[in-house]
């Protein structure tokens, strides 16, 4: 027997945002086709013409090209096929199987499909044999009175049309696999390979859900996901390698990935080890590629006009992103390099610049730094400790208030690599502003 080609597709109802569920059903088709190097076809099944919306439809086409998903095929709209699933509900009626009835929805008949009273299997790929009695099912809509088709005819006939090979698909659709059986059979049309795939669980073992926080792609962008990082996750939501490796690029899910690697148990949503694996991804990512991801939060909280300032911003993605888990923090954790004025965190100046003392410290460490020869990190941090051991104390009382007069904050990245960035100009003026500011001298 020849293996047919494989032509696999993501076939969303675009009734509302792509949720996580939907993006890894998307996501493992893509890897399949890519690793056999098949076709990967995107769908859309908007026969729902009361639910269907344009705004839907952008989501989900942007959300699959963020998380660089592309599709060689479509998008094919299904709303588009009406005649030919109009053409095929006919000749069921003409074979005999199915029949008009009135409905409530238009001025035209319903078609109803007769289910047959006899027993449907299928090999699933992931679940092994499933079998059921078709007899039990009540007959099936083919199409509605408002001519519209129903969703498993609908489904049957676009996916033997578009000659899918496989339908990787999540676990809930078991339930309408022997309704398609039937069509398929009365057809007589090979039904294609099918792959159900474990439900997505929040973390209380409940279906993943809006209390357990964000569960669609635009909101986790929102919330400064690497597009990298999710994809990653979602691939491990359900599917293992075999091995310990968790993080991986795209070229190895390609590589890696099996459809016998995924599993029968519904997989845990951590939203902890996605922000462990976010804050991975931030720091392997390189500096001009994770500044790019980091702007639009940027302008976000109200950094404007700062091309100018790409050198420093450069710098600074340097210094903060081990520090960060989601581009969300990016902009409180640079403000301090591109802000003119500082915000001051009362805790710390209280500690660090209220104490006896310190405030002629800063006001002499911006009298040495403002006739260093060389301005970088070595330099800067010769003259903090060489002013320490001539004032007598430690070197933590020089670089603390050091630290809270040029960022306003008691925590950060490396002080002398931060001053660095920050530019002689601009570290002096802070000292000399944070001496005047808190008090005389």
């Amino acid at each position: 027997m020849v293996e047919k080609k494989v032509r696999v597709r993501f076939a969303p109802s675009p009734t509302g945002h792509l949720h996580l569920g939907g993006a890894r059903t998307a996501l493992f088709n893509w890897l399949f086709a890519r690793c056999t190097g098949g076709t990967f076809i995107l769908r859309i099944e908007d026969t729902d013409r009361a639910r269907s919306t344009p705004e839907a439809i952008s989501a989900i086409i942007d959300g699959l090209k963020w998380l660089g998903l592309d599709w060689d095929e479509g998008p094919v709209y299904q709303s588009g096929r009406r005649e030919r699933h109009a053409k095929a509900a006919e000749e069921l009626i003409s074979m005999g199987r199915a029949y008009r009835a009135e409905g409530k929805l238009g001025p035209q008949q319903a078609v109803i499909f007769r289910v047959p009273d006899e027993k449907v299997a299928f090999d699933d790929m992931v679940y092994g044999r499933i079998e059921f009695d078709a007899g039990l099912l009540d007959d099936l809509v083919l199409m509605k009175s408002d001519g519209s088709p129903a969703y498993n005819f609908a489904c049957v006939i676009d996916d033997a049309d578009m000659g899918i090979s496989h339908v990787i698909r999540g676990e809930d659709h078991i339930s309408n696999t022997p309704k398609q059986l039937v069509l398929y059979r009365a057809l007589g049309l090979e039904p294609p390979r099918l792959a159900h795939v474990p439900l997505i669980l929040g973390p209380d073992g409940s279906r993943l859900s809006k209390r357990h926080g964000a569960t669609s792609l635009s909101q986790y962008r929102s919330e400064g996901l690497l597009p990298d990082a999710l994809r990653n996750y979602l691939a491990l939501l359900g599917w293992s390698s075999g091995d310990d490796q968790e993080l991986f690029s795209k070229e190895e899910l390609v590589e890696r990935f099996s459809i016998e690697g995924i599993s029968k148990k519904s997989a845990i949503f951590d939203p902890e080890k996605l922000g462990w694996m976010n804050s991975c991804y931030i720091r392997s990512t390189s500096d001009e590629e994770l500044l790019e991801e980091a702007l639009p939060f940027l302008e976000r909280a109200g950094f404007h006009g700062i091309a100018s300032k790409k050198g420093t911003l450069l710098a600074a993605i340097g210094l903060i992103k081990e520090r960060v888990r989601s581009l969300v923090e990016v902009p409180g954790a640079i403000d301090f390099f591109i802000s003119e004025e500082l915000s001051f965190d009362g805790e710390a100046v209280r500690k660090h610049l209220s104490s006896p003392g310190s405030l002629d410290i800063i006001q002499r460490l911006a009298g040495m730094l403002q006739g260093l020869e060389s301005w970088d990190a070595g330099s800067i941090e010769s003259s903090v400790r060489t002013l320490a051991s001539e004032m007598g104390v430690k070197a933590a009382a020089v670089i603390h208030p050091t630290r809270v007069a040029v960022t306003g904050r008691k925590i950060g990245p490396g002080l002398f690599d931060l001053m660095e960035v920050l530019g002689r100009e601009k570290t002096v003026l802070r000292l000399k502003e944070a001496t005047d500011k808190f008090g005389e001298v």
